[in-house]
């Protein structure tokens, strides 16, 4: 596989596809592929969690749920049906900056698949009633509690969007929601976030695998081509933020150990210093060479660390996170991850560890990329986020292109100790037994 990975970096490797622009605004992105007899359709929406309204947190989570409610050509669970009966399947998920949904299955299904998204881009909204509101309303709560609120450490990424970002950014709240909003968003919301955000010019959409150019260029237009274009709403671009609104903040839970979380604002996705963070992230926390892995769990300190980057559009996240073992302190740890950083901040990382980190980036890459449902969403995310689907070479050759002493300038630019936010999580004090006369 390394073999390969350095052959393919070597050449500067590419998704092929044509693509091309809908007179209403739809991105297309076509990419063929005939090894095996699969289609993907990718729809990418640029809608997530920072377009919400304030008071409607949860919103573009919310709809996508809804998005498989039905419409009055597929009522009720018709759009699953119709497809699991000719052997496809589809999902979708939410971040901050979009809604990706995505169809897979047999190549015959192609024409099935587009004419089902066309439908539901153009009739969900009228199709949405109270009853569909109400029933995924509670499934979306209930996913909070079970993914966040019951989870154990789960509260901590409620807690990191109001730690990291002031009132009013569209990152100051979580993906999922509060549970006020949730409960107080009506139909009329439901169905002006549908107007608003689900048209053709604020959505791409790659088709990938097997099937012809001509044929599936035809489908498009036939489908989507009579969808209407919709003025956007404005998108105001927030001021920078890199310093941190809580220093410190201390939540309780249900779990047996205490836990750090350290996190600093971070470059955004695929901005300058974003592929350094990562690379430092790799470098930290990646692996049993690692240097947080070596310092703290093969030292008996931590039973677990891990580290991350995670670029968004408007600014992004690194982040610690270490649990202690029995008898070791948060403080304690906290001391050494700030000595690790500062390390490397003034001193670049080995040969050995530069070379380490970036074959484990360059292998996970290209791993990543082997589904034909990976490749079709590496493009729809490569448009969304640097106008070009062709952008899988850059990709690559920022990490190929990081040095050393960029890797300690980035540490030293981004993660210093006093722009550092933390969320520690405590046990819970036991209940104590109640005793009897």
């Amino acid at each position: 596989m390394l073999a390969l990975v350095l052959a393919a970096t070597a050449a500067e490797p590419s998704l092929p596809f044509v693509r091309y622009e809908l007179p209403n605004g739809l991105q297309v992105i076509l990419m063929e592929d005939h090894h095996l007899p699969q289609v993907v359709v990718d729809t990418w929406y640029r809608v997530g969690s920072k377009e919400e309204a304030p008071g409607r947190s949860g919103f573009a989570h919310l709809f996508e749920h809804l998005m498989f409610m039905g419409t009055d050509r597929l009522p009720g669970s018709g759009f699953d049906r119709v497809m699991e009966a000719q052997g496809g399947w589809n999902n979708a998920w939410t971040m901050e900056d979009a809604t990706n949904y995505y169809d897979v299955g047999p190549s015959n299904l192609l024409e099935t698949f587009l004419w089902m998204e066309a439908d539901r881009m153009q009739a969900l909204g009228r199709a949405m009633t109270q009853e569909k509101l109400d029933l995924q309303r509670e499934v979306v709560r209930n996913e909070r509690r079970q993914s966040l609120e019951d989870r154990p450490y789960g509260m901590v990424e409620i807690e990191l969007c109001t730690a990291l970002f002031p009132h009013g950014h569209p990152y100051a709240h979580s993906v999922i929601g509060s549970h006020e909003d949730l409960q107080a968003a009506s139909l009329e919301d439901v169905q002006g976030f549908f107007a608003s955000w689900y048209v053709p010019n604020n959505a791409s959409l790659v088709v990938a695998g097997d099937f012809n150019v001509d044929e599936a260029k035809r489908w498009i237009e036939t489908y989507f081509g009579g969808l209407a274009r919709r003025e956007l709403p404005a998108r105001p671009e927030p001021a920078p933020v890199r310093a941190p609104q809580k220093a410190t903040v201390t939540i309780t839970d249900q779990v047996d150990a205490p836990q750090l979380n350290v996190y600093w604002h971070s470059p955004a996705k695929y901005q300058a210093g974003d592929a350094e963070m990562q690379l430092v992230a790799d470098l930290l926390g990646s692996g049993e060479s690692a240097r947080l892995y070596r310092r703290l769990v093969d030292a008996g300190l931590a039973q677990e660390v891990s580290v991350f980057q995670y670029g968004l559009h408007h600014g992004g996240i690194f982040g610690v996170t270490v649990i202690p073992m029995k008898g070791v302190t948060v403080e304690e740890l906290d001391a050494i991850v700030l000595e690790e950083l500062g390390r490397l901040a003034n001193a670049p990382p080995t040969a050995e560890e530069m070379e380490r980190v970036r074959n484990q980036h360059a292998i996970a890459t290209f791993q990543e990329l082997e589904p034909l449902q990976n490749r079709a969403e590496a493009l729809n995310r490569y448009w969304a986020y640097t106008g070009s689907p062709a952008w899988l070479g850059k990709d690559v050759a920022r990490f190929a292109d990081a040095t050393a002493p960029s890797l300690s300038a980035a540490v030293a630019e981004w993660l210093p100790a006093a722009k550092a936010s933390r969320i520690i999580v405590t046990p819970q004090p036991p209940v104590a037994a109640e005793v009897k006369p």
